[in-house]
């Protein structure tokens, strides 16, 4: 089965040591972030977790861990974009995400790491005409150590409107223009684009419009088969394979903006105080009127294939990590506050 981290906050940037522990302690406690009393515990184990995903703006907090990782297959989406502290307050310098980005595929092979550059908006400060410079520049940066770009264009969900009420939806003609440019810089630097749940329209221009984390990106990540069960993605317009994520909404401190998944600032930060690195929750602890589910878990890997035997080879790595194998999509659709 395939474990998520990062539709609901970010777990490798803000809770690293809660994650290591769990890992070691081998399970993790879920609430629905919908019914607070049912609460979903899954089995932390690569026995039974073929691939792990996860979704951040700053890896290098998980790097001291990664040994604990080196026997589950991973698939890192690392998010770069060209705003400042005025729209990302709290995310760490570009240039040292580009560095960390560089060693995170060292580590884990370039087919386990994908770059994300959104969301895209038009503002008087980040024109189009900065955002096709911005790309180009980290695209180039990056050369050889992706092949996958994901580029979606901003959502007025309720709680963007609430924290960046200034955000205007970005016009089809802008997203056309943009996202030619962006396919035609991706591809000089050996990337596919992949739009976000943007629906076809780039299609014409030679983006992937698939979806941009599908089973097939998993399985090529870990070299293997995976008998996944069929699921909808999370939007009517997503071909992503989302399922089982382990955050938990309004706990992520880098206050973006234009965040689907926090509400405003304050009541962020309360939760955050309300974090415990030792809990098997990621916020707060059991509660008396808890009602545990232990998930059914059983590995989707079929042994009796491999990508090998279908002409194409496994990416085999030696570094730091003992050769670990390296497992989010725009988002899982906001449904209420």
């Amino acid at each position: 089965m395939i474990i998520n981290t990062g539709q609901r906050t970010d777990i490798p940037a803000f809770y690293a040591d809660w994650f290591a522990n769990r890992l070691r302690e081998g399970f993790v406690c879920v609430r629905n972030p919908y019914n607070p009393n049912q609460v979903s515990r899954y089995r932390l184990d690569p026995a039974v977790v073929d691939v792990i995903g996860f979704c951040t703006k700053n890896p290098s907090p998980m790097f001291r861990y990664m040994d604990l990782l080196k026997d589950y297959g991973q698939y890192w989406f690392v998010s770069i974009t060209p705003y400042g502290k005025d729209i990302e307050p709290n995310v760490p310098d570009k240039h040292q995400l580009i560095e960390d980005f560089k060693r995170l595929s060292d580590i884990v092979g370039v087919d386990s790491v994908g770059w994300r550059y959104d969301p895209v908006f038009i503002s008087e400060r980040y024109t189009e005409e900065y955002h096709i410079n911005a790309f180009r520049q980290i695209a180039s940066a990056l050369d050889g150590y992706t092949k996958t770009a994901v580029i979606s264009f901003l959502d007025l969900y309720p709680k963007v409107v609430r924290n960046f009420p200034e955000a205007r939806e970005v016009s089809k003609e802008q997203r056309l223009r943009l996202g030619k440019r962006f396919v035609e810089i991706a591809a000089s630097h050996k990337m596919m684009l992949k739009p976000c749940a943007e629906g076809e329209e780039l299609s014409e221009y030679g983006a992937d419009c698939g979806g941009c984390m599908r089973i097939s990106d998993y399985e090529k990540a870990i070299g293997k088969r995976l008998n996944a069960p069929k699921k909808k993605g999370a939007r009517a317009e997503c071909a992503c394979y989302l399922s089982c994520d382990i955050g938990a909404y309004n706990t992520c401190k880098h206050l973006c903006r234009y965040c689907y998944a926090n509400a405003e600032p304050e009541k962020v930060l309360a939760q955050s105080k309300m974090h415990d690195p030792k809990s098997p929750f990621l916020i707060g602890d059991y509660k008396d009127d808890n009602k545990i589910h232990d998930v059914l878990q059983k590995t989707w890997i079929d042994d009796q294939m491999t990508l090998f035997q279908f002409g194409e080879r496994p990416v085999h790595v030696t570094n730091e990590c003992n050769g670990m194998r390296g497992g989010n999509a725009k988002k899982e659709r906001e449904t209420g506050d």
